[in-house]
């Protein structure tokens, strides 16, 4: 696990499973939603709502981060953040994060306390706490999140509500991430902005609380690509949705590095995932809440998802094992 970013210390087997555990979690400010932290068998988290949305993720060295392109801390937020988007997207606000992770024995200490670091700094900046989890060890470093969220009265907004002559709307930056993958992927570390949007992304996470008192009818986390995840939405929903092109935000940055790069800023919007920005459609009168902004419309069934009433003939986003 050697790499620029790995810092010199001792290793978390030197520490003992304890002692991390201890370097991890000591003098940690929970929210009031945290009724018993780490150090027991279990946490004790309020749920006021009476019900809790759970999600869950895994993240892979290798796959989902790279020690040579990030820091520890940008791994950590990472690891939260692509959870608590998951919770917004169903309408409801962030309350905990559960972290499991896994490391070979020489795996350094600092690299550890950097990555959890990160993870508490994410956490609490959506108004979580990180109330627990487990360490193990394995031959190769693995980060699996549990997120808790509360969904304060309303219903969850799912998959499944939208309706012909629905509006589609976003909220967050799209093909940020991609081309921030494009730019890492060619060995350059510029433009910052762009790689760090690859690194880790910077969900909106009131904007899905904000979707659901709005009255959204389907919402999604835009992971894989707005037109695949857009995807689930008209496959669930039973409907059709199509993108308006003129209506998408490419911005000056991405285009200047898809001429840099040869490549097409346009198709980062489209297809490109790890974004974590929100979709979701809402009734054809409804006004959007602040930083959502119309993109489309949902048509009638069996019509897939199109650009400019087209199908896209490209892949429209990523999923594992294609």
């Amino acid at each position: 696990m050697s790499s620029q970013n790995v810092p010199k210390s001792g290793s978390v087997a030197e520490l003992g499973e304890f002692g991390l555990i201890r370097a991890v979690t000591e003098n940690r400010r929970q929210p009031e939603t945290t009724l018993l932290g780490p150090g027991d068998d279990a946490a004790v988290v309020a749920a006021g709502d009476g019900r809790v949305v759970a999600s869950t993720d895994v993240l892979v060295q290798g796959v989902h981060f790279r020690l040579d392109w990030s820091t520890p801390d940008q791994i950590g937020r990472k690891a939260v953040a692509v959870n608590l988007a998951d919770i917004a997207a169903m309408g409801a606000v962030p309350t905990a994060v559960l972290v499991g992770l896994a490391c070979p024995a020489e795996t350094t200490a600092d690299l550890v306390k950097g990555i959890t670091d990160g993870m508490w700094a994410e956490a609490s900046a959506a108004g979580a706490g990180v109330v627990g989890g487990d360490v193990v060890q394995a031959d190769q470093l693995v980060l699996s999140i549990t997120a808790l969220g509360d969904l304060r009265g309303r219903q969850p907004v799912t998959r499944s509500g939208a309706r012909p002559g629905d509006i589609v709307a976003v909220s967050g930056r799209l093909g940020w991430a991609a081309a921030g993958l494009a730019v890492l992927h060619r060995g350059f570390r510029s433009p910052v902005t762009v790689a760090n949007a690859q690194r880790y992304p910077e969900p909106v996470y009131a904007a899905g609380p904000a979707a659901a008192e709005a009255g959204a009818t389907a919402m999604i986390d835009i992971s894989d690509g707005l037109l695949a995840d857009l995807g689930h939405i008209a496959e669930q929903s039973e409907v059709g949705i199509d993108i308006r092109v003129d209506r998408l935000d490419v911005n000056r940055r991405l285009v200047e590095v898809g001429t840099a790069l040869g490549a097409d800023p346009l198709s980062w919007v489209l297809t490109g995932g790890e974004d974590h920005a929100l979709a979701a459609t809402f009734p054809p009168f409804a006004e959007l809440p602040e930083g959502w902004r119309r993109i489309g419309a949902v048509t009638m069934p069996d019509s897939g998802v199109t650009v400019d009433g087209k199908p896209y003939v490209e892949e429209p986003g990523w999923e594992h094992w294609r």
